[in-house]
């Protein structure tokens, strides 16, 4: 039985050696993500985020959003709202959404530095500029938005032309066969390095890039008088400039929450070799194993 017990330690031994070997074990370097994907990937970043702080200052203009084509004190179709109002306590701030108000102080409607309080919807380190400026915030804008539609004509020609949106984009049956699967790893925090992009990946970026990002852009011009007279059935249809308003808002929202989560995804997947892929284009792949390869293909 002595013996036995020491045989069976000595095979658990090898087992786990082999286990640490493996995990030990880098796989191959692939190039994963090509020029064009690099380039405008950085150029979309750097625009989006002068975007977003201009844009919170132009909202500061007017912090109010309504669902319709007309606005004002004969209208009840407020549907957000922040602003500050004064209290037996001194000034307070509140965001109202929807009916629903909440108090905000600090943050929305009154912030700034102890002492240096004012009323204004986003607080100054979240604006550009810092201070109100709603003319230079409006060119800012404005610049940055043809920026990122540029951007977004160039990776689509350079997708379609290089095959990068067909065989790397395109959701396959596999895909969806593979959804739940996927959905599950990724809350388990289990990634599979395989060089392409999994289902979750491929809906996440094609409905930033098909559908959020053309749909900022459409609001964007439904909200300019000027193109009135160049795309008149624009405004119309969204339902008006103010739901056009509205909808470019909440765009605004979900593009922030995508990326707050594709840097969590980033974090737990491995930030040097995401970085590494986005600066390089070459990206470490798991050890082939069960008879896959690198490009995580049956061989």
């Amino acid at each position: 039985m002595r013996q036995k017990g020491r045989g069976m330690d000595a095979i658990a031994t090898v087992d786990e050696g082999q286990a640490q070997a493996r995990q030990s074990q880098k796989g191959p370097l692939v190039y994963r993500q090509n020029r064009w994907t690099r380039l405008t990937h950085w150029v979309w970043a750097f625009a989006l985020f002068f975007l977003l702080l201009s844009g919170l200052q132009i909202f500061n203009a007017r912090p109010q959003l309504y669902i319709g084509k007309e606005s004002g004190f004969g209208y009840n179709n407020t549907i957000l709202r922040i602003g500050a109002e004064d209290t037996n306590t001194g000034p307070r701030g509140f965001t109202e959404i929807l009916g629903y108000r909440f108090d905000t102080t600090g943050v929305l409607g009154w912030s700034g530095p102890p002492g240096s309080e004012s009323a204004r919807a986003f607080p100054s380190w979240a604006t550009v500029p810092s201070y109100y400026d709603l003319g230079t915030a409006r060119v800012i804008h404005f610049f940055f938005a043809w920026t990122l539609s540029a951007t977004l004509l160039v990776w689509l020609l350079a997708g379609l032309f290089n095959g990068h949106i067909r065989r790397d984009l395109a959701p396959r049956s596999a895909d969806i066969r593979n959804l739940r699967r996927d959905i599950a790893d990724h809350i388990r925090l289990r990634f599979h390095h395989t060089g392409r992009y999994n289902t979750l990946q491929k809906l996440a970026y094609g409905g930033v890039l098909f559908v959020l990002l053309p749909l900022m852009i459409l609001t964007g011009l439904a909200m300019s008088p000027s193109m009135n007279a160049v795309l008149p059935f624009l405004n119309e249809v969204f339902g008006g400039r103010q739901t056009a308003r509205t909808i470019h808002f909440t765009i605004m929202v979900l593009l922030l929450l995508f990326f707050l989560v594709h840097m969590l995804m980033i974090l737990a997947a491995g930030p040097i070799n995401e970085l590494r892929s986005i600066v390089t284009g070459w990206y470490r792949t798991d050890p082939p194993s069960d008879g896959t390869n690198a490009s995580g293909r049956s061989e």
